[in-house]
Parts: C-alpha cells; structure tokens; sequence
C-alpha cells in the first residue's frame, strides 16, 4: 500500500486494519438505524394516510370544511334566538308582572269577603286596580289605571294595600 495516510498513520503505531474495521462498525449502526428510522416513517405514513382518509373514505378537509359549515349555521341561529329573546325581553317588561290581592267584606253585611281589589301591574309599576264590591243589591265592578305606581283617582284602604303588595313582589295567598 502506497497511501501516504497509512504510511503516517503506521508510523505511529496504529494499524490500519483497526480503522477499517472501526468505520465497518460505524457504517453497519448508521445502516441499523437508517432501517429502523424507515420503519417507523412508514408506520407514521400509514397512520397519517388512514386520518387524511377519514370516516368512510372522506377526506380530513371534507370533514373540517362541513365543520366550519355547521360553525356558521350554529352562528346564525344564535343570533336568531338572540334577537328572539330580546323581542320577548322586551314584551315581558309591558305585561303585568306583579299582582297584588287584598279580599274583604265590603259592607259588613255578610261574611266570606266577596268583594276584592286586584292590582295589576307591570315592571315599571303601570298597570290597573280592578275593586269589586259584592253587596245583596248586586255587585260593582270598578277599574283605575296606575302609572308608576301612583292613580290619579283617590284609593280606598283595601286598593292601597293592594296596590303596596304588587309593588312589593309580595305573592297572592289565599
């Protein structure tokens, strides 16, 4: 062998043989794990083809564009319950909300308390009282408007108390 490499790496003592085989061992790992790396490239492959395929042989983009679909459909109808809510929100506070009910013998003449004064109202305390007065003679029905809590026409006790009861919220009782 005329190799200048070998004539200086002789010189110092190192057979050449060593090296040889040193670099045989290193290129027999660097093969060991070039197989081993391909293998597992391949399980991967196989893994990332069967999820891009997806359910029934539809394709992962298939499947996230009908996704990002059914995001805009659940959108919209959000804002339609929404506005639907709000219109109902808006109905609820003009009906009447609070009632008040105060029951009583009108002229002492007979017992059970007949007659009533009924005050309904709204959430911002507009509404009616409704008082019915039942005697022997009949029975007289009487209705006068509220405004923010307050009639424009002279309440009796029984009105007024049932007029301080829907404000409060207090429920009817028997």
């Amino acid at each position: 062998m005329n190799s200048p490499i070998l004539e200086y790496l002789m010189t110092y003592g190192v057979d050449p043989a060593y090296i040889m085989i040193g670099l045989f061992s290193v290129t027999l790992i660097l093969i060991i794990l070039y197989i081993i790396c391909f293998v597992k490239m391949k399980k991967m492959s196989k893994a990332y083809e069967r999820f891009m395929k997806g359910k029934d042989m539809e394709s992962m983009e298939d499947i996230l564009w009908k996704q990002f679909d059914r995001i805009e459909i659940l959108e919209e109808a959000d804002k339609e319950k929404r506005r639907e809510l709000n219109n109902i929100t808006e109905i609820v506070q003009n009906t009447f909300q609070k009632a008040g009910l105060v029951k009583y013998d009108a002229f002492r003449e007979m017992s059970g308390k007949l007659s009533y004064a009924l005050a309904l109202l709204d959430q911002n305390d507009n509404g009616f009282i409704v008082t019915s007065m039942y005697s022997r003679e009949g029975c007289f029905t009487y209705a006068k408007g509220v405004v923010m809590g307050k009639s424009s026409i002279n309440l009796s006790e029984e009105e007024e108390e049932a007029l301080k009861k829907a404000m409060s919220g207090e429920k009817i009782k028997e």
